[in-house]
């Protein structure tokens, strides 16, 4: 098993990037801005407004609130 190997949230990062085309720093830089919200407020939000999938969505919350 190669030790380079992606893992986790930001696993899903290349599809994300082609599937909805913006890169993930503009990504987490939306997810930033809504502060007040928590984890799956955050989910909901890009899902609603952004029409993302809720994997996608939530490895993008996840991987930006452990930052």
């Amino acid at each position: 098993m190669p030790t380079d190997s992606v893992k986790g949230p930001a696993s899903y990062f290349p599809s994300i990037e082609a599937k909805y085309g913006r890169p993930i720093a503009e990504w987490k830089s939306l997810i930033r801005a809504q502060s007040e919200k928590k984890h799956m407020e955050l989910v909901a939000w890009l899902k609603l407004e952004h029409g993302l999938g809720h994997g996608h969505a939530n490895a993008l919350v996840a991987d930006t609130l452990k930052e």
